[in-house]
């Protein structure tokens, strides 16, 4: 049954066409039984509005505009030519219904009023036939006559009402599919930044702290083994700290939740710059730090923000600064936000890593920088000192961005 029912929707015409065929065939039928009657049309007439009218219903979904030209047009020949009414005028009922489900608006009113017309028409061109005499019968059979095709426009009406209900219904759940998946690839996009940015910070400066670390001790290995040692130590430390916080990283990838306890470590916040300032100088680079402002308790992405900030700008002076470089980092409270300033004096940075913020892909931890501020609606700006070495300056509102 499922596969006829699917035959059929995917022929329409063909079905159409069936009908067609059946409605033509009782059409003959009637027109052979009354083909002596002298009051007629001839029989080549009475043919030809047979296979009008069978036509307007073998084709009705595929040009209805145009069968339904042709519907009237048959008709009108039936009125002039006095061909009696017969089976296939049940073809203006169908082309009605499907005109006003499926054809242009237009048409849809045309065959409305051709469907009013028809009952009155008919009945004063044949108003000799049924025995009907009094005024108020003549009206009372016209009306009645006239109500399957009010009930065929009004039924195909709804049917359009409906299917645009439908199509509507359709394209919205198509447009919220399409927005979903807009969505989720955004969300993709932008977990991988963040998993990028993650892993930059803890990589780039946990290991560039152990290099440094590692040519010390073999450069002293021989000839002072304890700073060898103290090298040694830092390096190991610095190593567990990195594994601890990949340890995190990975706890929240998952999870999707921070790991308070347990084996991850809580996200690091602005209380523990100062403790990175003492891992980098115990790393042989020279760092002022100053807080300046009243302390106190910030929004933790602030936090976590203003904590990557030093950390990549810190390792960014290990890296291009040379030998005796040296730092300066600065902490600001102000009532609406937080300041960072974080100098060194040193050789600075190629050019094209910092302009238009690492574009060409060697400054990825400028680029991390400024999406992790961007994300708290912070400002950022980087770039060569005027008496050389390189400067960082960051402002982060306390007001979550927008």
């Amino acid at each position: 049954m499922q596969r006829l029912y699917d035959f059929i929707r995917r022929h329409p015409t063909g079905v159409d066409t069936f009908w067609a065929v059946i409605l033509f065939g009782f059409s003959g039928l009637q027109i052979t039984a009354a083909a002596h009657d002298p009051k007629q049309a001839s029989w080549g007439i009475h043919v030809l509005v047979a296979l009008g009218m069978s036509t307007a219903v073998a084709l009705r979904r595929k040009v209805p505009e145009k069968m339904l030209l042709l519907v009237i047009a048959m008709g009108l020949v039936q009125l002039a030519l006095n061909v009696n009414p017969q089976i296939h005028d049940f073809a203006m009922l169908v082309i009605v219904y499907t005109v006003a489900s499926a054809g242009e608006r237009w048409a849809s009113r045309v065959a409305l009023i051709g469907g009013l017309c028809a009952a009155p028409l008919a009945h004063f061109r044949w108003m000799d036939t049924g025995g009907i005499n009094t005024a108020t019968e003549k009206v009372f059979f016209v009306i009645i006559m006239t109500v399957p095709f009010v009930l065929a426009w009004v039924l195909g009406d709804s049917m359009r009402t409906r299917k645009a209900y439908f199509a509507q219904l359709e394209e919205r759940a198509s447009r919220l599919e399409r927005e979903r998946e807009a969505q989720a690839k955004v969300a993709v996009a932008a977990e991988r930044a963040r998993i990028a940015r993650e892993l930059h910070d803890v990589v780039a400066h946990n290991v560039s702290v152990m290099v440094v670390q590692a040519d010390g001790a073999a450069y002293v290995m021989d000839t002072s083994p304890e700073q060898a040692k103290t090298a040694l130590e830092t390096i190991s430390m610095t190593g567990r700290q990195a594994l601890a916080e990949m340890r995190r990283l990975l706890g929240v990838l998952r999870t999707g939740e921070h790991q308070e306890a347990g084996e991850y470590v809580p996200q690091p916040d602005v209380q523990q710059i100062e403790d990175l300032v003492e891992t980098v100088r115990g790393a042989g680079l020279t760092v002022d730090f100053k807080i300046e402002g009243t302390p106190r308790p910030l929004p933790s992405g602030v936090e976590l923000t203003a904590y990557r900030i030093v950390q990549e700008a810190l390792t960014n002076t290990r890296k291009h600064g040379g030998p005796d470089a040296g730092a300066s980092v600065r902490l600001v409270y102000f009532d609406d936000g937080l300041g960072l300033l974080v100098e060194d004096d040193g050789r600075g940075a190629a050019h094209e890593m910092y302009e238009d913020g690492g574009a060409d892909g060697q400054g990825h931890g400028l680029i991390g920088m400024r999406e992790r501020i961007g994300m708290v609606g912070g400002t950022l700006d980087a770039g060569p000192r005027p008496g050389g070495g390189f400067r960082i300056s960051a402002l982060l509102p306390l007001k979550p961005a927008h």
